[in-house]
């Protein structure tokens, strides 16, 4: 069989009959459009067909001995040419295809021609699988196991194999698209990443009491009841006169008390009568109004109110016990995190000491040979490591605790021994560099002895490689080398699954839309983290640019940024004045 050619990724889908071929492209594309990819379909048919309607014009004039009939419209145009002696191939269709306005070719059909091909199968349909025939066939989706290496997907999950369509289309183009291609099925998406990880986090159950100023920062155990009414006791809202709300029809009172703030009055107030009131003061039994000092005119023992210029209303400028808070009502729920109005509300509760979650203890470590402690001599082809002082700043950040066992040598010795003390000291541990996809193979065959490891490469930029998994029940993320992207992966993977360990569930970061005010790029299907600045202007619409050169090294990319212009991956390209993403760093790094 002859190689197929394309000048754009070729995909098949090989099926038997009525395995659902059509069905599942017609539910496809439309998920494949909105993720930005333009898509040719290929189809084959074993049987005679007709897409002219009888009676129409180039149904007539094809019938008439046209052997080619094009017909055009302002929105469409179709060409179909008679075939009488011989069945076109497939590098003819792929020929008439103008594959500049094209990102992706999907075949139906040509099951026995040589190009990649995804294998449907049914195993309803009683037939038996094409993939041990055919080297071509790069994955299998069906709703049984099959016995093979090959990636294998969910014939009824049409976002994973939509996720599977999307990353072949995005891989680098080749001249040919063959079996030979990286497999795009290793790819994952940032948000099944995330979801995987948080779900293998426990969140920590360890609970200790802290008092109230060492409290700051840190994730609530359970939550904090009122002890008392907030306020104590119905006052006054502004200086001025408490009255009866059902003695407003007077032309003047007689003045009976002047109760400052920390005093009161102890006698009900009696029709007729008024108290001079302090903010903050409390209003006498049967005393429900307050008029503002700036409306009265007091002489001697009596005052009178400008009622002309503002009616009094019954209730008015009162605050009742307990309207902030009622006795025993949640103060402070389980979870949240301490902060400066927290801890004001709780110390005006009378509390000084409080329960939190235990802090969380993270062992952090560089790997590698060329990677040297700053203060040193440089020595040649090394570099000092920035990496760990980055993480040390982040985690502290987040309230954590840091266990840092520093540089560690390129040594399948050195590597087990510090990861065994780490997972005997931490609740997380952290490595940077060493341990992606395709590095030494000591660092895997360490890792699997210990725990169960994943390496993944995630659909974005910066950050693709991570590793993560337990070692003896520690988890542990391995994180990339480049700095930018450590911090990128940090924010997007380690800091969601501190938070549940912190206690908080289904936290999210802060995240704002903003106009673009220059013209960003990302492949389709991945997600694209760029450094920002963003601002408002002069129309006081928040707007973002770039901070320049984003190569994943280059740290003053991320140091002049105050946020990560996030760009989804069904938006492949922004253009000047369309809305993005904008995930602020203020607090974060």
């Amino acid at each position: 069989m002859s190689q197929i050619y394309a000048s754009l990724p070729l995909l098949g889908f090989a099926a038997w009959s009525g395995t659902g071929k059509t069905t599942l492209l017609e539910a496809m594309l439309p998920k494949l459009v909105e993720r930005g990819i333009r898509v040719a379909v290929i189809k084959h048919a074993h049987h005679n067909f007709d897409i002219d309607q009888e009676g129409k014009d180039s149904y007539r004039l094809r019938k008439a001995g046209a052997g080619q009939m094009l017909i055009s419209s302002r929105y469409r145009r179709a060409l179909v040419t008679e075939t009488p002696e011989e069945e076109a191939t497939l590098p003819q269709l792929i020929a008439q295809l103008d594959q500049t306005q094209l990102d992706l070719i999907l075949v139906e059909g040509f099951k026995k021609l040589d190009f990649p091909k995804v294998e449907l199968h049914r195993e309803e349909i009683g037939k038996p699988w094409l993939h041990p025939d055919d080297s071509n066939i790069i994955a299998v989706a069906s709703n049984t196991n099959a016995s093979t290496e090959l990636p294998q997907l969910d014939i009824n999950n049409l976002d994973q194999l939509t996720d599977f369509v999307v990353g072949f289309a995005t891989q680098d183009k080749n001249e040919s698209f063959s079996c030979s291609d990286v497999n795009p099925s290793e790819m994952m998406s940032v948000d099944e990443g995330r979801t995987l990880i948080l779900e293998q986090i426990v969140p920590s159950k360890i609970q200790i009491k802290v008092p109230l100023e060492q409290a700051l920062g840190q994730i609530v155990s359970k939550d904090i009841l009122s002890p008392v009414n907030v306020p104590q006791h119905t006052n006054s809202a502004m200086d001025g006169y408490a009255i009866r709300g059902d003695n407003l029809d007077r032309d003047s009172y007689t003045v009976v008390a002047h109760v400052l703030a920390g005093h009161s009055y102890d006698q009900p107030l009696e029709l007729g009568q008024a108290v001079r009131i302090m903010t903050g003061a409390p209003v006498p039994a049967n005393a429900d109004t307050v008029i503002m000092r700036e409306l009265a005119q007091q002489k001697g023992d009596i005052v009178t109110f400008n009622t002309v210029k503002a009616p009094i209303k019954p209730g008015q400028n009162v605050r009742q016990a307990g309207e902030d808070l009622a006795i025993g009502q949640i103060a402070v729920a389980a979870g949240t995190q301490m902060t400066a109005p927290e801890l004001g509300m709780v110390a005006s509760l009378g509390i000084d000491a409080i329960g939190i979650n235990q802090p969380v203890k993270v062992a952090i470590f560089s790997t590698g040979d060329e990677v040297q402690h700053p203060g040193e001599a440089q020595k040649a082809n090394c570099i000092y490591d920035s990496n760990r002082y980055t993480l040390l700043s982040m985690l502290t950040k987040v309230g954590c605790e840091v266990i840092d066992l520093g540089i560690i040598e390129d040594s399948e010795e050195a590597l087990e021994a510090t990861l065994q003390q780490a997972s005997q000291q931490a609740d997380l541990i952290l490595s940077s560099g060493g341990v992606s996809v395709g590095d030494a193979d000591y660092i895997k065959t360490v890792l699997d002895r210990l725990g169960q490891i994943n390496f993944w490469r995630i659909d974005m930029r910066p950050g693709r490689p991570l590793a993560f998994g337990q070692i003896q029940q520690t988890p542990f993320f391995g994180l990339p080398g480049n700095p930018v992207a450590v911090m990128v992966t940090f924010l997007q993977f380690v800091e969601p699954a501190i938070r549940k360990i912190q206690g908080m569930e289904n936290w999210q970061p802060q995240v704002f839309n903003a106009v673009a005010t220059e013209r960003l790029r990302s492949r389709p299907g991945r997600t694209e983290y760029s450094r920002g600045i963003y601002s408002l202007d002069a129309n006081g619409r928040l707007t973002v640019k770039t901070t320049g050169k984003q190569g994943s090294g280059i740290l003053r990319s991320m140091s002049e940024a105050n946020c990560l212009i996030e760009i989804v991956p069904k938006q492949p390209n922004v253009e000047i004045g369309e809305v993005v993403r904008v995930i602020p760093l203020l607090g974060r790094i």
